[in-house]
């Protein structure tokens, strides 16, 4: 019986990376034998055992063979003569096809600490095509390494997003793709992987209708909206990390792509649709709530935060409370840092200031600060106190500098 440490743990080690989980194949061995140390069977489809103190994942070593649609759409062999090099082989990148003893000597028969050095994302071998979620990973990696993918394996994705493979995915399985490239450092090279291999227009074909449709007459209207999300979504990444944010800015514009070809999308009506435009797209890949409601509401009103400024503070007001300012603070925030990334994602205004943020803010501040507690003692209440308590937060939104537009 043999033991080795494999797949992202040790090349997150080789990378210096933080390990978060670490995996290890047994080599060797039976279930029985593993049963009889202690280990705790966790596997349905193979076996899978729990380290009787440490509870990390130790699995027999294991080939597999296609027999039937999608990723789970495998049949797998497991018995002591199924060699580390076999179970390496059926790995989807030679980078996560890397072992280490208990030594620490590495185990790498497939180039993989070369790939590392070269930040190279190169098929194992050609049963690559045979698993679909391998587009869906690909470009995840591509997102949180910034590796570039070798021609050979790009001509691979490109095979199975001709297939009808992608159709097997199972919806949470592609968010939660899309959520940990969202959380990378490179998270618009997730997009433009699936879109270089054909993928995007299958999987994310609410994404795919941006590219050539142009942006609004007030906002560079050369510039291709596709290109302008990508745009947005690098400024996000220089704003937060947060990937509902993330995920906000990338799905804000949805709406333009319903515009006619030859015309200009306008500022008005096609946030609306873009919300709905969302709300379907969540719908179908079961994507969080609290990712819905802060893109939806980043859709219906980034506009409005573009030009706040420039409105009553009765219409300041208002907008707070359709934002739900007041009551999600939190998400206001995120909500102002999504549009900030929308303003700065166009040619020449990378490194703008955004000072709409700072007085909607200030704004919310104010209104804020409007103690009811003294309207009530003066004998207000119900509809008269809604009424009072907004004609004091105008008055002090009135005053809020606009000095900075």
């Amino acid at each position: 019986m043999q033991t080795y440490l494999v797949g992202g743990a040790v090349r997150d080690k080789l990378l210096d990376i933080p390990v978060k989980d670490r995996d290890w194949v047994v080599v060797g061995t039976t279930p029985e034998e593993m049963l009889e140390k202690g280990f705790k069977p966790v596997g349905k489809d193979f076996p899978v055992f729990l380290h009787p103190e440490t509870k990390e994942e130790y699995a027999l070593a294991r080939t597999e063979r296609k027999s039937g649609k999608g990723y789970k759409g495998f049949t797998f062999h497991t018995s002591p003569d199924v060699t580390l090099e076999d179970d390496l082989q059926r790995r989807d990148l030679t980078i996560n096809a890397i072992a280490e003893d208990e030594q620490g000597n590495l185990i790498d028969p497939y180039g993989g600490v070369a790939d590392l050095k070269e930040k190279m994302l190169r098929h194992v071998s050609p049963a690559f095509v045979e698993d679909p979620l391998r587009v869906l990973r690909i470009a995840r990696f591509a997102a949180s390494l910034g590796f570039k993918i070798a021609p050979e394996t790009m001509a691979l994705l490109k095979d199975i997003s001709e297939s009808d493979e992608l159709e097997a995915l199972v919806p949470e399985r592609v968010w939660t793709e899309l959520e940990k490239a969202l959380s990378g450092k490179y998270p618009a090279r997730f997009i433009l992987v699936l879109q270089s291999c054909n993928s995007l227009e299958k999987l994310f074909p609410e994404i795919e209708a941006l590219f050539g449709v142009p942006q609004t007459k007030e906002y560079h209207p050369e510039i291709d909206t596709g290109l302008h999300t990508i745009m947005s979504l690098n400024q996000s990444t220089r704003l937060s990390d947060d990937p509902m944010i993330r995920f906000a800015v990338l799905v804000h514009d949805l709406g333009k792509a319903t515009t006619p070809k030859d015309k200009l999308p306008s500022h008005h009506g096609h946030e609306e649709r873009g919300a709905k435009i969302i709300d379907k797209l969540c719908k179908r890949y079961r994507i969080p709530n609290k990712y819905r409601e802060l893109a939806i509401s980043v859709s219906k009103f980034h506009l409005d935060c573009h030009r706040i400024q420039e409105m009553k503070p009765e219409t300041v007001l208002k907008k707070l409370e359709q934002l739900d300012a007041f009551r999600r603070p939190e998400r206001f925030g995120q909500f102002l840092i999504a549009c900030e990334a929308d303003a700065r994602g166009r040619a020449g205004f990378e490194d703008r200031g955004y000072p709409q943020a700072e007085y909607f803010q200030s704004a919310l501040k104010v209104a804020n600060e409007v103690d009811t507690n003294e309207l009530q003692k003066n004998g207000l209440e119900g509809k008269a106190l809604g009424q009072e308590i907004k004609k004091h937060q105008i008055e002090r939104i009135k005053h809020v500098d606009k000095s900075v537009i």
